[in-house]
């Protein structure tokens, strides 16, 4: 029998398995949403077993490693809805917000863009959604939605799972 469609199975393309760029490989580690503590030897947790041995109140998410906050940094973590799900013990001093009051709260009701009022080519939901989608990290600007005159540098990345937006406050 010949080929099929007429045509010979060598001028058919082939899939092949393309290898990412060495340079553009992206180390993720694990760490606390609540305190920002790594898991032992950065070791894969096992999926019940993802409350954090450290504080034991946080859920065991993983992040770029450029974007993972460092221990006493303040974050927080919002959902694919954009509303706060976790938030670390500095966030919550620095916003003047317990986290009880926090959470399930929509983000913009706890930060804004610093200059919100400007028109601005990216919203600072826009970055959130950016980041939600897999796009590399990114800094703005931000301040408390009730205060003027402040100015925070934020790093804002991906984390999960589930996905979920990290904000790191600088």
């Amino acid at each position: 029998m010949g080929s099929t469609r007429g045509g010979s199975d060598a001028a058919r393309p082939r899939l092949r398995l393309v290898q990412a760029d060495p340079a553009e490989t992206v180390e993720w580690v694990w760490f606390c949403g609540r305190c920002a503590a790594r898991p032992p030897a950065d070791r894969t947790p096992a999926p019940g077993a993802r409350v954090c041995p450290s504080c034991g109140l946080g859920i065991l998410l993983e992040a770029p490693l450029d974007a993972v906050p460092a221990k006493g940094e303040a974050f927080l973590i919002a959902d694919a809805s954009l509303r706060v799900q976790a938030v670390s013990a500095t966030a919550e001093a620095l916003l003047g917000i317990g986290e009880d009051l926090a959470l399930d709260r929509p983000i913009g009701a706890l930060l804004v863009h610093a200059d919100a009022e400007l028109e601005r080519t990216s919203s600072f939901g826009d970055l959130l959604t950016a980041a939600l989608s897999g796009e590399s990290p990114r800094r703005t600007y931000v301040r408390p939605w009730n205060t003027f005159g402040v100015r925070q540098c934020a790093r804002i990345a991906r984390c999960g799972p589930p996905p979920a937006a990290l904000i790191v406050l600088e």
